[in-house]
C-alpha cells in the first residue's frame, strides 16, 4: 500500500474517533452498534482538511451537519472545539 493510500486511510479513521468521541451531537459514542453514525461526513471534512480550507469552512460545516441536518440546536462553542481538533489531525498524521 502506498504511503498517500495509508495516511489517507489513517486520517480517515483519526476523524471518525473525534467525530464519534468527542463530537458526537446525538449521543451514540456508547453504542457499539453506532460507531459509523458519523461517517457520512468523513469525506467533506477530510477534502476540507487536506485542501488546508479555513477554519470557519470545517466549522460551518459540521454547524450545519448539527442543527440543519440533523436539526438539533446545537452548541457552537463544541463545535468550534471539535473543528480545531481535527484541523491539528492533518498535521499529526503525516
Amino acid at each position: 500500500m502506498s504511503d498517500h493510500l495509508e495516511r489517507a486511510r489513517t486520517l480517515q479513521a483519526a476523524i471518525r474517533e473525534v467525530l464519534l468521541k468527542e463530537w458526537d451531537p446525538i449521543g451514540v459514542a456508547d453504542i457499539p452498534e453506532a460507531a459509523d453514525e458519523y461517517d457520512s461526513y468523513i469525506g467533506e471534512i477530510q477534502a476540507i482538511l487536506i485542501r488546508r480550507e479555513p477554519a470557519y469552512k470545517l466549522v460551518d460545516f459540521l454547524w450545519w451537519a448539527e442543527t440543519e441536518h440533523m436539526t438539533l440546536a446545537g452548541n457552537r462553542r463544541r463545535t468550534e472545539q471539535v473543528a480545531e481538533r481535527l484541523i491539528g489531525l492533518i498535521d499529526e498524521i503525516r
